[in-house]
């Protein structure tokens, strides 16, 4: 093996290149990005001459085996693992009934652990899920929790990071801690309870991170530490040959073709599809996606509640779904005389929201923002930005983790080939290191190559 071609730019691409190169210093590993930047939707840009995050804020610090996530390692790995800090003590809120009230103690993704008197928990008299099993988070949830529970409290916590519905999303994607517990308890309570035991850390042990200037710094790190990324490259087609892979680029008029050994794609469903429709037993894994807007407002300095932002379900009729109060939730990035929120639009199914232009869309933040939080209204901002992500979070419904095998035991009888990222393995910057990762190692299996690094 000589070539190994990374199709896709994004965490999981650079993760899955970064693992080539380090186990095989000796092999060609060429990272191939349509964007013009590699990252995908890990960005930072600047507002009001700080740093704001384009996409994902943070990540989380340790993995359910109990060590650090995919996401310390890597950043050690590329020297910055001085540079991640953690949120402030700040504690989030919940919009409901024209008042913002505290998150609930006590639960998994706003799931109490106990049942209330109202709520029934009988044990069923088999597992509540069979070997393997799916259901919808909401399918678990509601008859044994009730539906004020999941609209106000699971629903808006699964939007912040789906933009999801829990009656529609995968318990076994979203929770998979708990779907496993699932298939050995008989009661929610029972299951809820060996989930969270499961996932327990070090008391006190910080939960998030992120990167001191920014997250784009994490991408740039890896970048630089690989042999050769190229951005603005359109991968048409890959077909087989000879012993390996041949892969069509640019435009029909002007198209040319790269030869590899091995790839990993690590793309959307949709483009991984269409460049596995050649290869034979390849089954693609139908897959929906929710867009999402961010907008970034910098404000003269501005008392706000000592929150480090709030979500507001979809029950309660406002088009934003989430505000982060930045200088609140990240002490690194307060400066003086300057206030910075940043709120999301955009829920799967809900997408006619966002195609209303910028303008609008930080009119509509700054009056609701202003009535959630009880104003009259927000001071003009200093600065503003607004970062659309058309097609970001994957919705995953019920035997998404069955067709990600049946994909993945097709591409088994082809030569040096994976998948990785959001589309496969779950959402999260851990989850889509450690994709691209296991993506990297199938591929070197293939040469021999026993791994020598933990994923």
């Amino acid at each position: 093996m000589t070539r190994v071609v990374v199709v896709g730019g994004g965490i999981a691409g650079l993760a899955a290149a970064h693992r080539l190169h380090t186990l095989r210093p000796d092999l060609d590993v060429v990272v191939l990005d349509q964007r013009d930047r590699p990252g995908g939707k890990l960005a930072t840009g600047d507002l009001a001459g700080g740093p704001v995050e384009r996409g994902a804020e943070s990540f989380l610090m340790g993995d359910p085996a109990g060590g650090p996530s995919a996401a310390v390692r890597l950043a050690e790995e590329v020297g910055l693992g001085p540079a991640i800090v953690h949120p402030t003590p700040a504690r989030a809120a919940v919009a409901l009934d024209g008042g913002l009230r505290d998150l609930p103690a006590g639960t998994l993704m706003g799931i109490p652990l106990q049942a209330a008197d109202s709520a029934p928990d009988e044990p069923a008299p088999a597992p509540l899920l069979p070997p393997g099993g799916d259901v919808t988070v909401g399918g678990l949830v509601r008859a044994r929790r009730g539906d004020a529970v999941v609209d106000h409290y699971v629903e808006p916590l699964l939007g912040g990071v789906y933009a999801g519905r829990a009656d529609r999303l995968s318990l076994r994607m979203a929770l998979p801690a708990l779907a496993a517990a699932a298939e050995r308890t008989h009661t929610l309570t029972d299951a809820l309870a060996e989930a969270v035991g499961a996932s327990q850390r070090t008391p006190g042990a910080p939960v998030f991170g992120t990167i001191q200037g920014g997250m784009g710094r994490l991408v740039g790190a890896v970048a630089a530490a690989l042999p050769d990324v190229r951005s603005g490259v359109t991968v048409r087609a890959l077909h087989r040959h000879g012993a390996g892979w041949r892969l069509t680029l640019g435009s029909t008029r002007d198209a040319e073709t790269l030869d590899a050994d091995g790839v990993v794609l690590a793309v959307p469903a949709a483009p991984a599809a269409r460049l596995l429709a050649s290869v034979e037993g390849a089954r693609a894994v139908p897959l929906e996606y929710a867009s999402v807007a961010l907008v970034a407002l910098a404000l003269p300095d501005t008392a706000l509640p000592e929150l480090s932002g709030f979500l507001v379900p979809a029950t309660e009729g406002y088009a934003v779904k989430a505000v982060t109060f930045f200088d609140r939730k990240w002490a690194h990035l307060r400066r003086p005389g300057v206030t910075v929120l940043r709120a999301s639009i955009g829920r799967h199914g809900d997408e006619a929201r966002l195609q209303h232009p910028d303008e609008d869309l930080v009119q509509v933040v700054r009056a609701e923002v202003a009535k959630l939080l009880g104003m009259g209204a927000l001071p003009a901002e200093i600065d503003r930005a607004v970062f659309r992500w058309g097609g970001a979070l994957p919705q995953y419904e019920p035997g998404h983790r069955d067709r990600v095998a049946t994909l993945r035991a097709g591409l088994a009888a082809h030569p040096a080939i994976a998948v990785a990222g959001a589309a496969y393995d779950g959402v999260g910057i851990p989850v889509c290191i450690a994709s691209g990762r296991a993506a990297a190692d199938t591929v070197l299996g293939w040469a021999g190559t026993t791994p020598g690094l933990e994923q």
